[in-house]
């Protein structure tokens, strides 16, 4: 798997002085980074005046790459505190990071959060967790955690995903594999754009799992007129469900992923961007520490308005009774 073969794009310190002091004022202005209503709008007034590298270096991913890692913003490793032992203990930890990630995901989109994870919050932080170290989440340490899309079971995920590094002492590799790299015949592609399975959501979504209604069939693959995109997460999807020939076509794809994927080690203050409907995402297995020195991530989720990228079918998906709440709506 090669390593780091991501696309940089650079801030200039004039960019980096103009986020750092946007997010420092925000901060200082309401006192904490829980993005409550009147933060967002702030952060979406401050978004809109910003100056064209800032907007240049936030424009669409436009390699088949299906990503970027934006570069040049800096942490400080002892003023950010020890890596928190939870996201729900996190609170206002490294909070300057999560306005900056609210601007930036706003310069994209329009940020979004979960009502059954991380209690709504619209910035997540991710560490690991002890007692879930072996999970197909966020929160895991010592298994592979599978290249997935994110929040692949909902017809209302991101368009973009948001990772910025505080801490990554290990450098702990993150995952990475586009559609448009993989070669599949046009056979597997025709089989693969059939809606025969469901997407299950994962350990994250308590809740989902619990939800009564027949999960919907939705398909892997689909063509756009820019290329193929993808909504694929294996290790929530019944394969054994599938007939032989589907199966064998996801198996095809899957090793193709596995074929073209990168692997990133993001450095305290890179921030990866990567599109949700061309990439997978993962991450290489660690052991951690618990003694507040392990890697520690943070999350965005942006949808991006007016994008025309997935099966008009989705509108019907009842998305096991998840409902997103949308910033600056």
């Amino acid at each position: 798997m090669p390593t780091g073969a991501a696309p940089i794009r650079q801030l200039d310190p004039h960019a980096i002085d103009e986020l750092t002091a946007t997010a420092q004022k925000i901060l200082a202005d309401y006192g904490s980074s829980a993005a409550r209503p009147e933060l967002l709008r702030t952060v979406a007034a401050s978004a809109v005046r910003f100056g064209e590298t800032i907007r240049h270096h936030c424009r669409p991913v436009d390699t088949d790459d299906g990503l970027y890692v934006l570069r040049g913003l800096s942490v400080d490793d002892g003023g950010i505190g020890p890596t928190p032992a939870d996201w729900a203990t996190a609170g206002d930890c490294a909070a300057e990071w999560d306005v900056l990630l609210l601007l930036l995901a706003t310069a994209m989109g329009h940020p979004i959060a979960w009502e059954g994870q991380q209690e709504g919050r619209f910035v997540h932080n991710i560490v690991p967790a002890p007692g879930h170290e072996q999970e197909q989440t966020g929160a895991s340490s010592t298994v592979l955690l599978s290249p997935h899309t994110e929040d692949a079971f909902h017809p209302g995920r991101a368009h973009l995903l948001l990772l910025a590094c505080m801490r990554n002492h290990d450098a702990v590799a993150t995952t990475a594999a586009s559609i448009r790299k993989v070669r599949l015949d046009a056979d597997d592609m025709a089989l693969l754009s059939r809606p025969v399975l469901p997407i299950l959501p994962d350990d994250a979504y308590a809740e989902a799992q619990g939800f009564a209604d027949e999960p919907p069939k939705v398909p892997a693959l689909w063509q756009t007129g820019d290329g193929p995109t993808l909504r694929y997460d294996p290790a929530y999807t019944p394969l054994d469900e599938a007939p032989a020939d589907h199966r064998a076509a996801y198996d095809r794809l899957t090793a193709e992923l596995e074929r073209v994927s990168v692997a990133v080690a993001l450095e305290p203050g890179d921030v990866l961007v990567v599109d949700n409907d061309l990439v997978v995402h993962g991450r290489v297995p660690f052991r951690p520490r618990y003694d507040g020195t392990d890697r520690w991530l943070k999350r965005a989720s942006v949808r991006v308005p007016g994008r025309r990228s997935r099966p008009l079918a989705e509108a019907d998906e009842h998305g096991y009774g998840q409902a997103a709440l949308v910033a600056h709506l």
